[in-house]
């Protein structure tokens, strides 16, 4: 058992830093579009390919703009901390009880 126990801890572990990477790539989208990058570019064009189809998803079920600014980065950041605080923990809990 302790096989399943070492796979679930390397998830974990793969999954903290998967989540961790995509949260500083939606904090690096948020801060592109304080200024007005270069559409061309491939770095930018990157981060909009990667991001818009998770905060697409949150702008249409929950409409939250003021004034102009968008908040679907800040509600994205949020639930991956929450998943980066509650799912990778349990998941290594659940590696400890395999016999890690």
């Amino acid at each position: 058992m302790f096989v399943i126990g070492n796979l679930l801890l390397a998830l974990a572990k793969i999954l903290h830093l998967l989540l961790t990477f995509y949260m500083w790539i939606i904090i690096a989208r948020a801060i592109l579009s304080w200024v007005n990058p270069d559409p061309y570019n491939p770095i930018v064009r990157f981060l909009y390919n990667v991001t818009e189809p998770v905060l697409y998803g949150i702008r249409r079920r929950i409409p939250i703009s003021f004034g102009g600014i968008d908040f679907s980065p800040l509600i994205a950041i949020l639930v991956i901390m929450f998943l980066d605080n509650f799912l990778v923990p349990s998941l290594a809990g659940l590696a400890l009880r395999f016999g890690v």
